[in-house]
């Protein structure tokens, strides 16, 4: 998972033990808790980045060779001698978590710092993309017409998947879909490499280092081999990029071969089936819908409430259709871009999507292109197009203005949350325009002349 994670995009992180050696094996049965990279996160990114406890060993280990000396090892120069000091240094690290010196020599064999890794770590791109440009792009006709390709192609195996776990064949398509497009963009750089170099020269020493350790401990067992562990710069791997502490929580072999090969690009199914696990483990509902798109009256402005269905009928909100909508669970109301686009009643499975990658446009995205794969509609309503889109740094000096004209802001970090939505339609209401709430450089003019 792009581990976004932020995104993404990356609560507490509680252990947890991955019991999967035999074929279908189960997800892991005590609560893990992922950690979402805070402040980075964003939708197009779509990189989830889950801290969770790098502990959860599989419990049976391939035989190997004799261990190496640790003593009479010497590694290989990187030409970089800062870096070359600090392998020494964590290799003593990594031993003393358990990692064998076969594996860690084998591992290391070759690996060199990597500036490019450290560039795009530094330079990530800042989201300037408003909602309906993601989403555009994530059930865009190409990929919705893959997407249903590859759920027919691997349809025996996604009925089986749904079957085990309770999770929809369209749901982990789609999935699929936004991390990998469908296995054709998995990443290509060493695993090993990437995280050693973030952890020696990265803005997250501590969190990289504790995946360099999961990855370590992941190839110690046999699952994959070094030249195979290929993944993203941020260390995220196979078709639904999962970070290694994610893998040894959640991957499971489904194919029954003794392997968790999340990598293979002719067999996709340990990797559909680790995703399902993993949607399950955090409470996925089989036959409750992520969110419906809906109709809600003019001036509503209840998004932060909880409420059935029913109950929300009852005050005016409808289906596309103007009918009440199914009493699936507790749901609340979602406008992502205010009064002027698109509305939805969204459930528990929404949240749950947000354990993947913990952004709305994203959980949306996955849900929306789920819908369409099944052969749902598109989004029925307009977006407002015509918005300009603010800048981190625009949001944050919105809420800075919102604050000095009064608005109870507690918070100047740039995060439209409801909080921030809430004083922009009291700001636009008191100035006679339409209560979007939505942040735009139109807003920000108003703000200046006001």
């Amino acid at each position: 998972m792009r581990i976004s994670v932020q995104r993404g995009l990356l609560g507490a992180a509680v252990t947890g033990i991955l019991s999967s050696v035999a074929a279908w094996a189960g997800p892991v049965e005590t609560s893990l808790r992922p950690h979402l990279r805070p402040g980075t996160l964003t939708p197009q990114d779509v990189v989830v980045v889950l801290d969770v406890p790098v502990n959860a060993l599989r419990p049976v280990m391939r035989p190997s060779n004799l261990e190496t000396d640790p003593a009479k090892v010497i590694l290989a120069s990187t030409k970089n001698p800062g870096f070359d000091k600090w392998i020494k240094g964590f290799r003593g690290r990594a031993l003393s978590a358990g990692i064998r010196a076969s594996t860690f020599d084998k591992a290391f064999r070759g690996v060199q710092y990597n500036a490019e890794v450290v560039d795009k770590d530094r330079n990530q791109a800042e989201f300037k993309r408003n909602i309906w440009d993601y989403l555009d792009s994530a059930a865009s006709p190409d990929r919705v017409s893959e997407g249903k390709a590859a759920l027919r192609k691997h349809r025996r195996a996604l009925d089986r998947i749904e079957q085990r776990y309770g999770v929809e064949a369209e749901v982990v398509t789609a999935v699929w879909g936004l991390e990998s497009r469908y296995g054709t963009r998995m990443g290509d750089i060493n695993v090993i490499e990437a995280m050693a170099t973030l952890a020696y020269d990265g803005r997250r020493g501590a969190f990289f280092e504790k995946q360099l350790i999961a990855a370590l401990k992941i190839l110690q067992s046999g699952d994959v081999a070094p030249r195979r562990m290929t993944g993203s710069w941020a260390g995220a791997m196979g078709h639904t990029q999962f970070i290694p502490t994610s893998y040894l929580a959640y991957a499971v072999d489904a194919t029954g071969d003794g392997r968790r090969d999340i990598w293979s690009k002719n067999d996709p199914t340990d990797a559909l089936a680790s995703t399902a696990a993993y949607l399950k483990r955090f409470g996925w509902v089989k036959g409750m819908p992520w969110g419906l798109e809906v109709k809600v009256p003019k001036g509503f402005t209840d998004t932060g409430s909880k409420r059935m269905p029913s109950d929300w009928a009852a005050r005016g909100v409808t289906d596309m259709r103007g009918r009440p909508v199914k009493d699936y669970g507790s749901a609340r109301i979602l406008m992502p871009a205010g009064a002027a686009g698109a509305k939805f009643m969204v459930f528990k499975n929404f949240d749950v999507i947000k354990r993947y990658n913990n952004a709305d446009a994203y959980a949306i995205g996955v849900g929306h292109l789920g819908d369409r794969i099944a052969g749902g509609p598109p989004i029925q309503a307009g977006w407002p197009r015509g918005y300009t889109p603010v800048t981190f740094e625009q949001r944050k000096e919105i809420q800075r203005r919102l604050k000095r004209k009064g608005y109870p802001l507690e918070k100047i970090d740039g995060i439209i949350g409801p909080n921030t939505v809430k004083s922009i339609k009291g700001f636009q209401q008191s100035i006679g325009v339409e209560p979007t709430g939505y942040p735009s450089v139109e807003l920000l003019q108003q703000l200046k002349r006001r």
